[in-house]
């Protein structure tokens, strides 16, 4: 009994001490996350930049609207993303795929139970428990990522791999979220180790792998469609 008491009194001060150990891993993610998305708009600044120089759009600075001028080039910038999307080779694309879907799982997820902390629901989203368990969301996410992968290996159809591609990153992000649970076998999720281990490597991995496989389509978007004959390209221009 008196080693009971002892356990009930320190697991307050456990708690707390995870809850101020997340604390600087929550702000280390933070800058990394603003870091991860500042690569991105500069990938889309740097690409819409190119645009304005080599494609049919006008300078802003030279056109008699320039907003028209802008809205002209942004159309063109994403004709050239689509198209190298199009253009690119199934495993590139599939790859594609399954890193931008885990990124966007992995980000949703994480903020999803950040606003869960401390409620019992917020809006669709809530804590599932079947009786006394508490169901993770690594459980949903490995049968995805199972089934997905199962599916690709069984159809072997090279068509439908971008399609797999996604329920299999999402499966990989609900998985990878909550991978600190499964090395640890306790709910470390909140602590400095789950924080550091999963929410800042993988992420940033993930997010700068998708960004450097997204500027290798938008190269092969822009011979299509700013470097082809002018009766191939944009509504024969």
């Amino acid at each position: 009994m008196v080693v009971s008491a002892w356990i009930r009194s320190r697991a307050p001060r456990r708690q707390r001490r995870a809850r101020r150990s997340g604390l600087p891993a929550d702000r280390r993610t933070l800058a990394l996350g603003l870091l991860a998305v500042t690569a991105t708009a500069a990938v889309i600044t740097v690409e819409f930049s190119r645009v304005l120089r080599k494609g049919s759009a006008p300078s802003p600075a030279e056109a008699e609207d320039p907003l028209l001028a802008v809205a002209e080039a942004a159309a063109e910038t994403a004709e050239v993303a689509r198209t190298g999307y199009r253009e690119v080779s199934t495993r590139e694309n599939s790859m594609f795929n399954l890193l931008t879907s885990f990124v966007v799982t992995f980000v949703t997820a994480r903020s999803v139970t950040t606003l869960l902390r401390g409620r019992s629901t917020v809006g669709p989203f809530r804590d599932l428990k079947v009786g006394r368990r508490h169901i993770h969301h690594f459980v949903p996410g490995i049968v995805l990522a199972f089934a997905a992968g199962g599916a690709a290996i069984v159809t072997r159809d090279e068509a439908i791999e971008p399609l797999l591609a996604i329920p299999f990153g999402v499966g990989m992000g609900l998985t990878l979220d909550e991978s600190a649970l499964l090395l640890e076998l306790d709910d470390v999720y909140w602590t400095e180790e789950g924080v550091i281990s999963v929410q800042i490597a993988l992420a940033v991995t993930a997010m700068l792998s998708s960004v450097a496989l997204a500027m290798r389509f938008l190269r092969r978007g822009e011979e299509v469609v700013l470097e082809s004959p002018p009766a191939e390209g944009l509504g024969g221009r």
